[in-house]
């Protein structure tokens, strides 16, 4: 079944039970996934990949969210558990993330493939990581990865 039909499914459960924190999150999936969609400059289909790549970015979104209400405190509780439970309603959509070794592995071949030899060429390396582990990834830890590797 692909993301859009698991959602569809999904958003008729939650209206059937009147559960309307899972309604809002799909709803505001769709609309993402629509805007990008609407977009002048979208040449693609509307696949598994696009949802992937939507719901990475409002989990993105939510998780910086979430780091600006963990300053309010005690008054932002309810709000974080909100939050909280949408990131987690998200990661069920995207693939698993590579574990450190994973990544350093992914690094190596990269390193191998691209013939980088210096931190001048870390940016090619970095590239072809986050390319061929769309979303299973952070930038940041490849990155750091990548500047031990090449022994910057």
């Amino acid at each position: 079944m692909s993301i859009r039909d698991d959602l569809r499914h999904k958003l008729k459960e939650a209206m059937k039970a009147s559960d309307r924190r899972t309604a809002d999150v799909i709803r505001m999936i769709d609309t993402k996934v629509t805007e990008r969609r609407t977009q002048a400059d979208f040449a693609g289909e509307v696949d598994d990949a696009l949802y992937q790549e939507v719901i990475a970015a409002y989990r993105k979104s939510l998780e910086k969210a979430r780091g600006e209400y963990a300053r309010g405190g005690e008054r932002a509780s309810e709000a974080l558990a909100q939050l909280d439970w949408e990131i987690e309603f998200c990661e069920q959509y995207l693939p698993e993330k590579l574990t450190d070794d994973e990544i350093r592995s992914a690094v190596r071949a990269a390193i191998e493939r691209t013939g980088a030899d210096n931190s001048k060429m870390a940016g090619r390396v970095v590239g072809a990581v986050m390319k061929a582990h769309k979303g299973q990834a952070e930038a940041g830890r490849v990155k750091a990865i990548v500047a031990e590797e090449l022994g910057d």
